[in-house]
């Protein structure tokens, strides 16, 4: 019997337990990720929202940042959000900060400014029938994005969900409200790319996944 696809969540600080709730009503399996042995035997990780700084120190002095180079480079499946969406961007402003690097996209710290309130949305999306609710938290902006990255959702014209390979970033909180949709999609995805390493389907097995709908 096949093993389900197993998830990390990142847990030093931020919503990492709303995650878990999501995961946990989808039936998904999963754990805390503090350390990097925590890492082990896990498929996907997801990188909650919080306080990007603090989580970046402490990827850093756990050695946490080298361990999720190479689960990506393994073609683990990685999702930030708000935070996490910081942590995986190429560059970051607004302040500079150090990052992961491993979406090709620049974005901007606080981008709708450093108020606490938080901002509720609805909007379309490529994976998809029915718009879905976004919750936007001091949440960064996504400046640019490269050629190899798939918008998947937009608002007020700027992307806020975007894929590249392996990897899916959020700029909002989906774990913030009662629809699954974006975290079935990373479980899908990640299953998809955990089936197609294990058959050695050659370099493009680890970009399959879950096909996006067209016409976004």
């Amino acid at each position: 019997m096949e093993k389900a696809t197993k998830f990390g969540i990142l847990a030093v600080q931020g919503d990492f337990e709303a995650h878990a709730a999501t995961l946990a009503s989808m039936g998904a399996d999963y754990v805390f990720v503090r350390t990097p042995r925590d890492l082990e035997g896990v498929d996907a990780v997801i990188l909650p929202g919080g306080e990007s700084t603090t989580q970046w120190k402490f990827l850093v002095e756990e050695g946490l940042d080298k361990s999720l180079l190479a689960h990506a480079a393994r073609g683990g499946a990685i999702f930030g959000t708000c935070a996490g969406a910081i942590l995986l961007a190429r560059e970051v402003h607004n302040p500079m900060q150090q990052s992961l690097g491993l979406a090709d996209i620049v974005v901007i710290r606080n981008g709708y400014g450093r108020q606490l309130a938080s901002e509720v949305r609805h909007g379309a999306t490529a994976i998809s029938a029915d718009p879905i609710e976004m919750v936007f938290i001091r949440a960064p902006i996504i400046e640019r994005v490269g050629p190899g990255v798939e918008i998947l959702a937009k608002s007020d014209g700027q992307p806020v969900l975007i894929r590249q390979d392996n990897i899916l970033i959020a700029t909002f909180h989906p774990e913030l409200t009662s629809d699954n949709t974006i975290h079935e999609y990373f479980l899908q995805m990640a299953t998809g790319i955990k089936n197609s390493l294990r058959s050695d389907s050659g370099p493009q097995g680890a970009t399959t996944g879950v096909p996006a709908r067209a016409g976004l």
